[in-house]
């Protein structure tokens, strides 16, 4: 087919709150070698995008500068060396960035098919969290069944899917959110036991269960260190975030006696082979687990592209349960 010139999308004119973000019109991305053209019909929101947004977490260099690091949608366009889309392909893909806009342009090997029995909104919603639980929690963490698993924020887009992933993996689920309703949510997702972090200590709860094998944190500052107290001995803690900072003052004699292994990764900067990697494993695995129904997708809610602001305003406000996502075009 033949594309348009230009294209609408959302972009970040200055740093700032949710209000910088501004419609605009900008090209269409013409694919490289091993890149596919996907028409956006739904487009995931993450927390990197507000990063973004607020100028600390700048797009690699030769991504596009526009936030949006997941999308669903139509292969309409294939670059030189490319061999497993064709044009008309329906695919979910992790972007570089340039989400949030009509087209955008991936590497062939980030982009899977549309799980069996999910529509393209639900679709958009799995790349970026997916690779991220995927390779922080089994990859890099090594989660294995029968070990009990921690994850704060079980409410977010990250913290459902993880829930999900490791029930179906066999480990028992331990969760933390801000209100009991919350909380219930955790449950009803597969967490065997779901702490409210307002009203309950978590250190104090996963203590009285031997600690965690395993903790996924996106939280940092004062968790860093309560983390490690929840730690099982040989246990593994995984960051993937500081929502409340990254600096702290850490005692490492107590990683040293028992023997407790930090460690974590960003998904953007890394190289196209190992993103491949990951989309592989994903694909292997997870992509079974809902086929069976062992991991569903949580949709918060939808906002329309041109309203990108209050999408970014709605995740900021902790008040989301799943994902939320940008209609793009039909």
């Amino acid at each position: 087919m033949t594309l348009s010139h230009s294209m609408l999308a959302v972009e970040i004119p200055a740093p700032g709150g949710p209000e910088v973000l501004q419609p605009c019109s900008v090209p269409v991305p013409v694919p490289g070698h091993g890149q596919i053209i996907i028409r956006v019909a739904w487009a995931g929101v993450n927390r990197p995008d507000a990063l973004q947004r607020a100028g600390a977490y700048a797009p690699p260099p030769s991504a596009s500068p526009l936030p949006g690091l997941e999308c669903s949608g139509t292969v309409v366009e294939v670059g030189p060396g490319v061999t497993r889309w064709q044009i008309g392909d329906q695919v979910c893909a992790l972007l570089p960035g340039g989400g949030y806009a009509e087209y955008a342009v991936t590497h062939e090997a980030h982009a899977l098919p549309i799980p069996l029995g999910l529509s393209l909104r639900e679709a958009a919603c799995l790349p970026e969290t997916c690779f991220t639980v995927w390779s922080n929690v089994v990859m890099r963490g090594r989660l294995k069944a029968g070990e009990r698993f921690l994850v704060h924020g079980g409410t977010s887009g990250i913290g459902t899917t993880a829930i999900q992933m490791a029930r179906a993996l066999g480990a028992r689920v331990f969760a933390t959110a801000g209100t009991d309703e919350k909380c219930q949510v955790c449950h009803e997702l597969g967490a065997e036991v779901a702490i409210n972090h307002r009203s309950q200590d978590f250190v104090a709860v996963l203590k009285e269960q031997g600690g965690a094998d395993l903790i996924l944190d996106m939280v940092g500052g004062p968790y860093i260190e309560r983390n490690i107290k929840a730690l099982a001995d040989d246990g593994r803690l995984v960051q993937i975030a500081f929502l409340q900072g990254p600096k702290v003052t850490l005692n490492f004699a107590e990683l040293m006696m028992r023997r407790l292994t930090l460690t974590g990764s960003t998904l953007r900067p890394q190289s196209d082979l190992a993103k491949a990697r990951i989309a592989r494993e994903v694909e292997e695995n997870i992509w079974p687990m809902i086929a069976r129904g062992a991991l569903t997708v949580v949709v918060d809610s939808e906002f329309d592209l041109r309203n990108a602001a209050a999408a970014h305003r709605r995740m900021e406000s902790g008040a989301h349960v799943g994902k939320i996502v940008l209609k793009v075009q039909d």
